[in-house]
């Protein structure tokens, strides 16, 4: 039975006893278990169960959208990544995937972009210019045949999808010479398939963990299928121990802006307030552009301060260098700088943060942000645990 309409029944039948009374044995008898119930209706965090296989596929197919088309298609896919990667498919985990697949995609596999070839030519053009490659030569490119017998151009024009723009640019390295070692990493469709996974973090996941199905074609085409896709997005979701106390909207801030970032973030700030040097708290701690030697605004910040935490610059970098994993709340950089800055601030500092982070892309022709990124599939996480 559903918690919170149990505290509504109890609450009906307490009216009718009248109270505490003669009448009212049925409802202290029931009490604790009343308790329990209302805490549910409070605290989402996920109770630890066993789930067996028909178990798992029951709750799945009740939180599915029940129009949606290829409902079991749909169903098989999700149950086969939770149970591939030992996740546990809880009321709350399952929502919390349909909720980033309706943000992402609407449950569309291959989901269609309005306006898709002027945004793509207008993004060539853009990178043509950084290059310093002339237009007329890139025209020129684009104006020879392509395996098919189109031109380049005129699958770029009727192109629907990023599937669409993808499979040009591969068939486009493909006929240059050394284009697949040339331009092996220069595909510009990053994200992919339903849950719109990133092609880096695919590569990252399945070198840690094999991918449990037979691949057609490539790894990375693999994330434009839904079960490719919907597995690699569950993986980015779930598949890593973040301490956020039940509070899923941290995860769909780190869904957008990198696992663990919502706790980086939170370090930022509380680095900022024991620095007094004020710090953007995007969840990055080293800088991803740049040389190996580039020092970031993070550690540049704890460095200043390095003889105050007792750790040497060496240390620090080290430490910020596990700012992707678990292990990074385990050194010394990260309790002693919680450690004196609640001291200073003289109360406790939240462990997690929404990442303050402008959203760029192509795609995007509105000011949007990783909290609003979150914000949006929260709701969508509420609808799906009311429905």
């Amino acid at each position: 039975m559903d918690r919170c309409r149990l505290r509504l029944i109890l609450r009906r039948t307490s009216a009718k006893s009248g109270g505490v009374g003669p009448g009212s044995w049925k409802l202290l008898a029931v009490w604790p278990l009343f308790v329990v119930c209302l805490a549910g209706c409070v605290d989402r965090r996920p109770v630890t169960v066993v789930y067996d296989a028909a178990t798992s596929r029951e709750v799945i197919d009740q939180l599915l959208p029940h129009n949606l088309a290829d409902r079991s298609g749909w169903g098989a896919d999700i149950d086969a990544a939770f149970s591939a990667q030992a996740l546990p498919p809880t009321r709350e985990n399952v929502c919390a995937v349909l909720a980033v697949i309706e943000q992402e995609s609407g449950f569309q596999v291959n989901p269609i972009i309005p306006g898709l070839p002027a945004i793509a030519r207008r993004e060539i053009d853009r990178r043509a210019a950084d290059a310093g490659v002339p237009r007329v030569l890139v025209d020129a490119a684009l104006d020879l045949p392509s395996s098919s017998g189109r031109s380049f151009s005129e699958r770029i024009n009727a192109a629907r999808t990023e599937k669409d723009l993808s499979d040009i640019f591969e068939d486009f390295t493909s006929l240059v010479p050394m284009g697949k070692t040339l331009f092996a990493d220069r595909n510009p469709i990053r994200t992919r398939g339903p849950m719109q996974v990133n092609v880096a973090f695919v590569a990252q996941y399945a070198a840690a963990r094999p991918y449990p199905y037979h691949i057609k074609t490539t790894l990375s085409d693999e994330a434009f299928t839904r079960r490719g896709s919907v597995y690699f997005g569950i993986a980015h979701l779930l598949a890593y121990p973040a301490n956020y106390d039940g509070h899923y909207e941290f995860r769909f801030a780190d869904y957008n802006a990198g696992q663990y970032a919502s706790r980086n973030a939170a370090f930022q700030s509380a680095l900022s307030t024991l620095s007094g040097i004020a710090l953007a708290p995007d969840g990055t701690l080293i800088p991803r552009i740049g040389d190996a030697g580039t020092v970031g605004n993070t550690e540049r910040a704890a460095r200043a301060i390095a003889a105050r935490l007792d750790i040497t610059d060496d240390a620090i970098h080290r430490a910020l260098e596990e700012g992707k994993s678990e292990d990074f709340e385990h050194t010394s950089l990260y309790r002693r700088v919680f450690s004196l800055a609640e001291q200073s601030a003289r109360h406790a500092l939240p462990r997690a943060l929404i990442p303050r982070i402008k959203l760029r892309s192509p795609k995007i022709t509105r000011p949007l942000t990783t909290a609003w990124y979150a914000a949006r599939v929260d709701a969508r996480f509420e609808r799906c645990l009311n429905r």
